[in-house]
Parts: C-alpha cells; structure tokens; sequence
C-alpha cells in the first residue's frame, strides 16, 4: 500500500485530510470522474464543496500528482502518475484499464513523415470488455 502522506509531499503537495481522501480513493478505483469522487468525499467530509474538490485536483494536476485522462464523449478521469501508459475504455459498462503500448515505432513514423516534433502522447482505444462480451 502507498503511503500517501509521503507521495503527497514528495510532489510538493501538504498532506491536508480532503488530499489524502483523494488520493485514497485514486488509489482504492484507479480510474474515477469528479463527480464520483465528490459522491465519495462527501461521505466523510459532509459539508465539502465541489469547488474544493476541484481547487485540490487542480493542484495535484499542477504538481504532477495526478493526470487527467481524456476519455472521448465523457468526462474526464483522474488516476496517480504512474509510468506512461495508455487506456483501454469499454463502451458498453466504461470500466477503463491500463495498457503498455510501446508507441516508439509511431511516433518516429510521425515526427519523419510531418516534421513535428511529438512531446507527449495521449491514447484511449474503445471497445467492449471481456465481460461485456
């Protein structure tokens, strides 16, 4: 388990309780949307405000905490930075799951074909889950 006091002021981040509440059900879901977290947070802190939740997102997003993953025709989710990675979405239930994909061969492909210099690489691939088949 992940000591989210130390990663939180590892990333220059105080370890304020709505933080850690955060990062403990980051840690707990993996993958979740603002408004399930806020559903979340207000179970322990009942008088918390949406703005809150997202004046700390913010702030964990600025110092590298956390990252946003861009899901098309929804809501953005959050997770811890980890390694990079790409996302693997189900279009039938939504259940989103990490994948390695080794993106090298692309984007050399790309930056020689257009002269572009690509610095980061967002990928979602959408399709209908074990489960969901």
């Amino acid at each position: 388990m992940i000591n989210c006091t130390d990663e939180l002021r590892r990333h220059n981040l105080k370890a304020t309780p709505q933080r850690l509440a955060i990062s403990s059900a980051l840690h707990s879901c993996g993958h979740i949307n603002v408004d399930a977290l806020y559903e979340l947070m207000l179970k322990k802190f009942n008088s918390i405000s949406l703005a809150t939740i997202y004046k700390n997102i913010n702030l964990m997003l600025e110092n590298s905490y956390i990252q946003e993953v861009k899901i098309p025709q929804n809501k953005s989710v959050y997770e811890l930075t980890k390694s990079y990675h790409s996302h693997l979405i189900c279009i039938n239930c939504g259940e989103i799951d990490d994948i390695k994909l080794n993106m090298n061969p692309i984007i050399s492909e790309v930056s020689s074909s257009s002269n572009f210099e690509i610095s980061k690489t967002d990928v979602v691939l959408s399709g209908i889950c074990k489960k969901c088949q």
